[in-house]
C-alpha cells in the first residue's frame, strides 16, 4: 500500500522559511518523480515543484528563487525548503507521484503565512 505522509507545515511571519517534508512507503521510492502541489481557498490546485528520479527540477513561476525540492532516496523522503514567504502562499500542501497510472496523494500540511 502506497502511502504519503507530508509534515512541517505551520504558521509563518511574511518573509520567513519552512521546510515541508514527505515520507513515503509502499513504493521503490528512488525510481518515481515527486510532486508538491498547494490549494488555496477559493483557488485550484497548483503544481508548486517536482523533482524526477534523476534529481533533476521544476518550479512553478510563482515560487521560484524561494522554493528549493530535493530527495533523499535513503530515507523515501521529498522536501520542500521555502524560504521569504508570502501571505500567498497560504495553502494546503500535498506530496503527490504517479505510477502505473495512478496517482497517490499525501494528506496535506496547512502552510499559513501571516502576521
Amino acid at each position: 500500500q502506497v502511502q504519503l505522509e507530508e509534515s512541517g507545515g505551520g504558521l509563518v511571519q511574511p518573509g520567513g522559511s519552512l521546510r515541508l517534508s514527505c515520507a513515503a512507503s509502499g513504493i521503490m521510492f528512488r525510481i518515481f518523480a515527486m510532486d508538491w502541489y498547494r490549494q488555496a481557498p477559493g483557488k485550484q490546485r497548483e503544481l508548486v515543484a517536482s523533482i524526477t528520479s534523476g534529481g533533476s527540477t521544476s518550479y512553478a513561476d510563482s515560487v521560484k528563487g524561494r522554493v528549493t525540492i530535493s530527495r533523499d532516496n535513503a530515507k523515501n523522503t521529498v522536501y520542500l525548503q521555502m524560504n521569504s514567504l508570502k501571505p500567498e502562499d497560504t495553502a494546503v500542501y500535498n506530496c503527490h507521484t504517479r505510477g502505473f497510472a495512478v496517482d497517490y496523494w499525501g494528506q496535506g500540511t496547512q502552510v499559513t503565512v501571516s502576521s
